[in-house]
């Protein structure tokens, strides 16, 4: 199993990034796709999720209405779109997998991060002030 992230940077603050997940090696359908993010000193933050089955998607409180993730499940790519970014954000970013067992248990990645079974190695997002 690889999840390859791409797609960080250096933005003023205000800016946006697109941030990309290619999955293989694993049924994309039988996993819940996961963006955490982790500022240095900070514990592990899930912000965003995505099951291709049913389409679910969760975000953590401090992105809803400026992230939004999305995907191309035919290329097993997952993105998100980050808005309105701000210096808080600063963190390193990463893709991860965990397994999608019901519907109601989809959420639970959003507050339980480390529950996940599969990382990416992680882009890091920089924003400036």
């Amino acid at each position: 199993v690889q999840l390859v992230e791409s797609g960080g940077g250096l933005v003023q603050a205000g800016g946006s990034l697109r941030l990309s997940c290619t999955a293989t090696g694993l049924t994309f359908d039988a996993y819940v796709i996961v963006w955490v993010r982790q500022a240095p000193g900070k514990e592990r933050e899930g912000i965003a999720s995505y099951s291709s089955n049913g389409g679910n998607i969760y975000y953590a409180e401090s992105v809803e209405a400026r992230f939004t993730i999305s995907s191309d499940d035919g290329k097993n790519t997952v993105y998100l779109q980050m808005n309105n970014l701000k210096p808080e954000d600063t963190a390193d970013y990463c893709c991860a997998a965990g397994p999608r067992f019901t519907a109601y248990s989809e959420g639970v990645y959003i507050s339980s991060p480390d529950r996940c079974t599969c990382w990416g190695q992680g882009t890091q997002v920089t924003v400036s002030s």
